[in-house]
């Protein structure tokens, strides 16, 4: 079993940009019995409401939206390099068709609170969810919209970061 020390988010040394936007996360959601995971490279980490923050942004086909949807709580787990080719192929395939668990080698663990994430990660916030709202076409860049979306928009879910488990 990996073993993982707890930090304060304000200790996290990591570069957000590069650690979402380059190196990207897994996010889980669900329960012990049943989860799912998805790879993600949209969101940040900051200060809202005067609480450390993560935000991040699903599409509701992804079969990890619903499960994001009827729980309250979800995690973002971060990589070394090694591990790219399992956030590749969660990212590719749907939890709807395969097991991602056990196509990629990953090692589910769940914390305290029940809290799936993964102990491969180096790094991993875990989540409770604040704030969701759907991104609305006529509020983004006519631009944005031509490079991004057709017909489907985004939700954003703002999070209260719980814990921040590092690797020992």
């Amino acid at each position: 079993m990996a073993s993982f020390t707890e930090i304060m988010p304000q200790e996290m040394t990591d570069n957000v940009f590069k650690l979402i936007g380059e190196d990207w996360a897994l996010v889980t959601a669900g329960t012990e019995e049943c989860f799912n995971t998805m790879t993600v490279s949209w969101g940040g980490a900051g200060i809202l409401w005067n609480k450390p923050v993560a935000f991040t942004f699903i599409r509701p086909q992804r079969y990890t939206f619903g499960f994001t949807e009827r729980g309250d709580c979800f995690s973002m787990s971060f990589f070394d390099e090694e591990h790219r080719a399992a956030l590749r192929y969660c990212g590719s395939k749907s939890g709807r068709d395969v097991d991602k668990v056990k196509e990629t080698g990953l090692t589910p663990a769940f914390s305290a609170e029940g809290i799936p994430y993964f102990e491969e990660a180096r790094l991993v916030l875990l989540c409770k969810k604040l704030y969701a709202q759907d991104l609305a076409e006529a509020c983004i860049r006519d631009d944005m919209v031509k490079q991004f979306y057709q017909d489907d928009y985004h939700k954003m879910y703002v999070s209260k970061i719980l814990r921040v488990l590092k690797k020992a």
